[in-house]
């Protein structure tokens, strides 16, 4: 039966009762290495976190002993991170640690199916249990995917099995004993049966996520604020919204987006999306555009990179490449020290920025996870050939229409610098579309083939298409004009501008600015016509200087008390992000909405 497909508003609508086919597909982790800026955060978070961890004494002994009464560790997720890194890599050493978390994970699962570190008269109901469970469950199901462990599969089987039995014997059960939402509480539970499913093709555990724990029909609201049973967790809804979309691929259903198009109207039109490409104050949906404090956790940044990634497979709208490179520049990297070792929970764009003390628990566990998960957003496959979606420093193998593979090199200092070079290597000649995206804030890009420029307009917002015959050897070199501007801020950040570089977000660092230590850094006004930059500093990263003064003085604006230095968002003591400027209608500052549609 063939599915018809509706272009509605920016949402593929299926008329069949059949799944939805993606407008896209990513590459297979192992075929794809990146370098970079995001290839160097791969590197260093392996060696420098992954291969750190006290796995037996922080992960695996809880679970050897099972008698807590509550509280989270984030095994599942820790094994779901070697698993990618064990794949992405193929280093014998992650590979090594990664059998042995799985082969101790398993060893502690009871005859039952039960596979966490709770006491018995605890499990289920008690917090985080079957949070917990859920990704165990989906770490076990992706060993088996990646390396084909029959032995993961079997206990994820097991583990989902006691799952269902429990749940389905006590239906009115609520984990946590209805102390929060419902699905904030087994966050994790839909993804994983539906990757459960896909593995196997056991229809119970398709039925059990879908319609048991009714995701099929669930339609819930976007709530502002941290209150009453913390309906508002951005994460948790973002997750459920992830385990909808992937629904539909199986069964075609217009009312499975109600909830990602409402979280994108939220994000995009009504204030919900912040600068640095993240969302949410202290866990939840806000809408002020405050940036101090707990702004954007580092799951919910890590779950809006992977919503996204969903969505551009599903849709094909390169926007979402555009929110996911600003996400991963900005609050993703910024959610991590330098040196690759710490991981912080949340990424405020105003005030002090702290680290988390712990290894365990769910944000150091999710950004873990979605590192290697980025090699997958740089290419994507579509009928017509290969679309490229993030610019950095990789090589990849593809596989095109008519069964041809296509070998990939890009060169490019991206962000830091507009010019990206791709070498194409076709195993034979032959006919196919090379589609890449042009962020929404570049004007006047360019695209050479073989040394020859493109006629006609690179238009900015879209995907460039060239389709021609290729053949070993060919090169496309794209440049995106880059360079610094202001953009507008807006409700609590009104008046106020923030400096920018193609898609990263410039902030000031107090320690670079030794001036400005008794100062309040909200009270500052930039003059716009003296920034200037950016210039790479010792470390190769890029800085760039604006002359400033007190916005409680007057504006002589022959005067200035300070020639400021801003830096990359994800400098580690980034305090402040917007500065007041004298005239907030300047024609030179720009009204991004952030790529909104």
């Amino acid at each position: 039966m063939t599915i018809r497909l509706i272009l509605t508003g920016a949402f593929l609508v299926a008329t069949s009762l059949q799944g939805n086919a993606d407008v896209l597909q990513p590459l297979d982790l192992r075929k794809v290495h990146v370098g970079g800026e995001i290839g160097e955060r791969i590197d260093r978070t392996a060696g420098n976190n992954l291969l750190q961890l006290d796995l037996d004494r922080d992960f695996l002994k809880p679970f050897r002993e099972r008698k807590a009464s509550d509280g989270y560790v984030g095994l599942g997720k820790t094994i779901d991170a070697f698993v990618r890194f064990a794949a992405y890599t193929g280093d014998a050493q992650i590979l090594e640690r990664k059998r042995h978390l799985v082969r101790e994970a398993i060893a502690a699962q009871e005859a039952d199916g039960y596979l966490g570190m709770l006491g018995p008269e605890h499990r289920m109901w008690k917090l985080w249990d079957v949070h917990e469970m859920s990704y165990l469950l989906y770490g076990l199901v992706m060993d088996h995917h990646f390396f084909g462990e029959e032995a993961s599969l079997e206990a994820a089987r097991k583990l989902a099995d006691y799952l269902m039995a429990r749940w389905t014997a006590e239906p009115e059960m609520v984990p946590g004993n209805n102390e929060i939402m419902d699905y904030m509480a087994f966050t994790g539970l839909e993804p994983a049966m539906l990757a459960l499913h896909a593995e196997g093709q056991d229809p119970k555990y398709l039925e059990f996520g879908a319609r048991f724990r009714h995701l099929d029909t669930w339609d819930g609201p976007i709530v502002i604020g941290r209150w009453g049973k913390i309906q508002g967790h951005a994460y948790a809804y973002l997750c459920r919204s992830i385990a909808q979309l992937r629904l539909n691929r199986i069964e075609a259903n217009p009312k499975l987006l109600n909830t990602s198009r409402r979280a994108m109207d939220f994000l995009m039109k009504d204030d919900g999306l912040a600068i640095t490409g993240t969302c949410g104050q202290h866990e939840c949906w806000h809408d002020t555009q405050e940036g101090a404090a707990n702004l954007g956790e580092t799951c919910a940044t890590a779950y809006l990179i992977r919503w996204w990634d969903e969505l551009l497979r599903m849709e094909g709208d390169p926007v979402y490449g555009d929110l996911m490179e600003r996400a991963v520049f900005n609050a993703l990297f910024a959610a991590q020290s330098p040196d690759g070792r710490k991981i912080r929970y949340y990424s405020p764009f105003e005030g002090p920025r702290t680290y988390f003390e712990g290894d365990t628990y769910c944000c150091p566990c999710n950004y873990r996870r979605i590192l290697p998960e980025l090699a997958t957003m740089s290419y994507y496959t579509g009928k017509d050939g290969v679309y490229v979606n993030l610019y950095t420093a990789s090589t990849a193998t593809a596989a095109l229409p008519g069964g041809n593979t296509l070998q990939i090199q890009q060169e490019t200092a991206y962000p830091r610098a507009g010019r990206v070079k791709l070498i194409l290597t076709p195993e034979r000649p032959g006919e196919f579309t090379l589609a890449l995206r042009i962020p929404r804030w570049c004007q006047g890009a360019a695209v050479a083939v073989n040394g020859s420029a493109q006629e006609g307009p690179v238009a900015p917002g879209g995907f460039h298409a060239i389709r021609r015959v290729w053949r070993a050897g060919d090169t496309v070199e794209l440049e995106l004009p880059m360079a610094l501007r202001l953009v507008k801020g807006r409700k609590a950040q009104s008046g106020r501008v923030a400096v920018m570089y193609g898609p990263r977000v410039f902030c000031l660092d107090p320690e670079q600015n030794p001036a400005l230590a008794k100062e309040d850094l909200r009270l500052i006004t930039i003059d716009p016509a003296t920034l200037a930059g950016p210039a790479a500093d010792e470390s190769g990263a890029l800085t760039c200087t604006v002359r400033a003064w007190r916005t409680t003085n007057w504006y002589p604006m022959s005067k200035t008390d300070w020639e400021l230095t801003l830096s990359e968002f994800p400098v580690p003591g980034g305090k402040a992000t917007y500065f007041h400027v004298p005239n907030p209608n300047d024609p030179v500052l720009t009204d991004e909405s952030l790529c909104s549609k």
